[in-house]
This record gives structure tokens, sequence and C-alpha cells, in this order.
């Protein structure tokens, strides 16, 4: 239960901080590491709060 109130704060966090790749309308296929990085780790955080 602690963590998914932890997992809720960080998703909030990454939601101001992080840039918004599917706004941006980025191509996967030509996202560097770096993006994928943070793609990833968004998707992380989302599934996790859930």
């Amino acid at each position: 239960m602690k963590s998914k109130v932890i997992f809720k704060i960080l998703a909030k966090m990454n939601k101001i901080i992080l840039p918004s790749y599917t706004k941006r309308r980025l191509n996967l296929s030509k996202a560097s590491k770096f993006q994928l990085g943070i793609i990833y780790w968004r998707y992380i955080i989302t599934t996790k709060s859930l």
C-alpha cells in the first residue's frame, strides 16, 4: 500500500518534469536511446501506480 503512494507521487512528478513524446508525435523507430529510456521509465512508473 505504501509503495503505491510512492509510485503515484513519482507518476505526478514524471508528468510535470519529463517531456511527453506522445504529444510531440515522436516516431519510436527514430527515437534515441535516451528518449526510449525516458519512455520506458514513464511506462514502468505509470503501470505500478495504477
